[in-house]
């Protein structure tokens, strides 16, 4: 079946931002207040493209969204997984600048406002902004910027959210998400923050992200497990081959999100499985790559500290131990 819109907008002008909502077996009402909340943001019709991509969806939310046809573009595709609909989006959007969000998630509208503020007067590639856990936000004036993302790379750990930050459209060039693989926003983030010049970042909380305990990323089944660490790693290699044709600047800021991923992957092994003979493996994966041992950096003081547990046999041990506790 091919990907086809079923609703479409008007538009003299390119608009300001697209807008792309990826939905998936989430409540319609969740998607509802998704598209409303965007909705609610001081944006003339004209300067405003929002996508839903729906992911093949187990039942179509065609008919609860007739009310929002005219201020929305629907997709309906088969199932490819949300970096493959974040694609589909991708090649709809008209605006200048884009932003997705979950299709159970929502934008926080007086603190998004401040994001918008920064791309209609400043002259950004990339808005970084927080996210929350809480439906109400109070909003922030604060900004601080221009950096560009090989340099704040360099000095900050990143969210692998593609969802906390509004960036221009023109800055992807070819860069799209990996059909098929979890973690697809671990590769896709530290892509777009090389190609980003001008990086503004703030404290507003802008996105409500929704914790429901059904969702993807709370998946409990075992198989699910085994995936996600598989695809985690797979990332982890498809980014590495990319630094050795890096410029200087560009491979130090690759190496440190690297070095990041792989602490993160490690410990994920380890509350996942608990299990040392399975985490020798991965490590001995990991030290054929030569992302094990971790690099002697003094990224975080977290950093350091894993860093020097995972280095011995009875670090390890001890951390499958004290994180079997604190699971408990």
């Amino acid at each position: 079946m091919s990907t086809h819109p079923v609703f479409s907008q008007n538009k003299e002008d390119k608009p300001l931002v697209s807008f792309i909502i990826t939905y998936y077996n989430e409540p319609v009402d969740m998607l509802k207040e998704c598209i409303n909340s965007i909705l609610a943001l001081c944006l003339h019709e004209s300067e405003r493209q929002i996508i839903v991509v729906d992911d093949g969806a187990a039942y179509s939310p065609i008919n609860e969204l007739l009310a929002l046809s005219s201020s929305i573009v629907y997709v309906r595709q088969p199932n490819q997984g949300p970096g493959q609909a974040r694609n589909t989006g991708i090649a709809l959007a008209e605006g200048r600048f884009i932003q997705f969000v979950d299709g159970d998630d929502c934008l926080l509208t007086s603190a998004y406002e401040q994001c918008l503020d920064l791309i209609r007067y400043r002259e950004t590639d990339l808005v970084l902004f927080q996210s929350t856990d809480k439906k109400t936000s109070k909003p922030l004036a604060d900004a601080e910027g221009p950096i560009s993302g090989t340099e704040y790379m360099t000095h900050h750990n990143l969210r692998g959210c593609v969802w906390t930050f509004l960036f221009r459209k023109e800055i992807l060039h070819n860069l799209r998400f990996t059909k098929g693989l979890f973690h697809e926003d671990e590769e896709f983030v530290p892509q777009i923050m090389l190609r980003a010049e001008n990086i503004y970042t703030t404290n507003n909380k802008a996105y409500y992200y929704r914790k429901r305990e059904n969702s993807t990323m709370h998946n409990r089944d075992k198989r699910w497990h085994v995936r996600r660490l598989s695809d985690a790693e797979q990332v982890i290699y498809r980014l590495k081959k990319q630094v050795d044709h890096l410029p200087v600047n560009e491979r130090i800021a690759m190496e440190r999100r690297i070095a990041q991923l792989t602490m993160d992957h490690i410990y994920n092994v380890i509350t996942m499985t608990h299990d040392e003979a399975h985490l020798n493996h991965v490590l001995d994966r990991l030290s054929r790559h030569g992302l094990f041992p971790l690099p002697d950096k003094d990224y975080t003081t977290k950093y350091k500290w894993f860093r020097r547990m995972t280095n011995s046999s009875l670090g390890r041990k001890t951390l499958i131990m004290l994180l079997r506790v604190n699971k408990r």
